[in-house]
């Protein structure tokens, strides 16, 4: 199975009514011991830093056309814990719904991430400032160069929320 590191970064600039955009790095060698990196953003408008981190992460996941073994590092503890606290898991068994029956955000991007996260073996690492992961520092210059694009989509789901 092909190993597969991915950076995330996602820059909503902290205003829903702002520009928004995401940016992820893949990093992979193939067969022959070549290593290869492909890069990704995207620009919203009319969302949340949560969301960027989360595009960041399907995106990247949804890249790749055959099964791999991937490392995420997200600088976002709210990606990484869902993953790896198994608060997806809690959320399904109670009808997408926390705490006090408060109801789950996002529902539509975790549901896209289950899906596109199920033919891949995937782990999720927090890296805290970005510290030890210079290629994260891309991944952020991605998000803000998506942030700051002249084509920005409209997140519609937001917008319902």
């Amino acid at each position: 199975m092909t190993k597969v590191t991915m950076y995330t970064d996602g820059a909503a600039r902290g205003n829903p009514d702002g520009p928004g955009g995401y940016g992820t790095i893949l990093s992979f060698v193939d067969s022959k011991g070549q290593e290869h990196i492909r890069e990704l953003s995207a620009g919203y408008r009319k969302t949340t830093n949560n969301r960027m981190e989360m595009m960041a992460v399907i995106a990247g996941l949804e890249a790749l056309n055959r099964p791999c073994e991937i490392t995420v590092y997200s600088d976002s503890q709210y990606v990484v814990k869902a993953f790896n606290e198994h608060w997806l898991d809690g959320w399904i068994k109670k009808g997408w719904k926390r705490g006090k029956n408060e109801p789950v955000k996002n529902v539509d991007l975790w549901k896209r991430m289950l899906a596109a996260k199920e033919k891949h073996q995937v782990s999720f690492q927090w890296v805290k400032g970005h510290n030890g992961h210079p290629q994260n520092e891309r991944c952020d210059e991605l998000a803000t160069t998506a942030a700051d694009g002249e084509e920005l989509f409209v997140d519609t789901e937001c917008e319902k929320e």
